[in-house]
């Protein structure tokens, strides 16, 4: 991997100790696919807690989804276009200036190549002309450890279950940087299984909302599809059957109308939720850990969150998820991940690049 200094030879201070700040002000910055998101986070140094600010996020949803997905090129120059702005907007909201900004926290990776160089494009030229030191943050730390923006995180060790449009893993957290991914998806994330299944019931991208939306009105058991994966004995995940059942399911309607749009739709739902509902509970009892985590943009499904609560009572497990604003991807959990980086160990900027593709398990201090 080519590595590129952050500092360009500047006299940008190259590390970064919490020992002198009471506060801490980071500011996130968040461009990994196709949401544009800048967060100004304030930690506190004593309490190790910490509030946000002021944030503000620019979706691309309607942008994309006349494609029935994210171009990777037009994702990129929307970044672009907003990101100075959506910056200005949160200094703004917050009351502050560039010399209130002790570190900014930039996403470098994985996602989009081109969307990844744009934001962390950016905030080394921030830091370069403020002298500010930028910290690169994994997009699926920020994930991992977002429920804490809403509370503090358990002891460790726990059990986080990252589900979202292109993940869906179990991990393992011992500590800060020390992750184990003891179960992920072996093709079609939850995420990719809602947007497919919702593109055969003729629903907008992205799927997922929708999909939820017309469930309420669903009859779970009509249609019988299946749990992938669920009677085999490991901890990984398989959503691409299931797409495929629901297109059989539709093509072997007389009528696509819409009672049987909502009667597959909860039917995905409850399919998703119970693989994602028993594969966790398992995860927790072989690894003897009564804390799981929930995080990524499917976890703001509700029907996920309630039923998920009510299984895992009976396990003796507690659950903390996020509020769902912090579900989905957002820069207040990257200037978050940053922080609880900071506060385990003090920040020696070294050379790094973006990368697309980055293991989770490849984390340290």
């Amino acid at each position: 991997m080519m590595l590129i200094s952050p500092c360009f030879g500047c006299d940008v201070a190259h590390d970064l100790s919490l020992e002198k700040y009471e506060i801490v002000n980071i500011l996130g910055i968040e461009s990994s696919c196709d949401e544009t998101a800048v967060a100004l986070y304030a930690g506190d140094t004593d309490t190790k807690q910490g509030r946000v600010l002021s944030e503000s996020i620019a979706s691309q949803i309607e942008i994309h989804a006349r494609f029935g997905g994210v171009v990777p090129e037009v994702a990129s120059r929307e970044h672009l276009r907003v990101l100075p702005m959506l910056t200005a907007q949160v200094m703004n909201m917050a009351n502050a200036d560039w010399q209130d900004i002790d570190a900014i926290a930039v996403t470098s990776g994985p996602g989009l190549m081109g969307a990844l160089l744009v934001g962390t494009s950016y905030a080394r030229a921030v830091g370069l002309v403020h002298h500010i030191p930028v910290v690169p943050i994994h997009h699926m730390e920020g994930h991992l450890l977002a429920p804490g923006l809403s509370g503090d995180l358990p002891a460790f060790p726990f059990i986080t279950l990252l589900v979202s449009g292109g993940h869906t893993m179990l991990v393992r957290v011992d500590g800060m940087g020390s992750y184990t991914v003891i179960g992920q998806t072996l093709d079609d994330a939850a995420g990719e299984c809602f947007d497919k299944s919702a593109r055969v019931l003729g629903l907008p991208y992205p799927g997922g909302p929708e999909i939820a939306r017309l469930a309420q009105d669903g009859d779970a058991k009509r249609f019988k599809l299946p749990r992938p994966m669920l009677q085999k004995d490991n901890l990984h995940f398989s959503f691409s059957g299931l797409k495929t059942a629901v297109m059989y399911a539709a093509r072997d309607l007389e009528v696509l109308d819409d009672q049987a749009r909502c009667d597959l739709a909860a039917g995905v739902e409850a399919a998703i939720g119970d693989v994602l509902i028993k594969k966790s509970m398992r995860a927790c009892k072989e690894q003897g850990v009564t804390s799981l985590l929930v995080a990524g943009g499917v976890a703001a499904n509700q029907y996920l969150r309630q039923k998920l609560i009510r299984e895992a009572k009976k396990y003796g497990v507690c659950v903390n998820v996020p509020a769902p604003e912090y579900c989905t991807d957002n820069a207040a959990m990257i200037a978050h991940a940053a922080f609880k980086r900071l506060s385990a160990k003090p920040y020696d900027e070294q050379a790094w690049d973006v990368q697309a593709r980055w293991k989770l398990s490849e984390l340290t201090l």
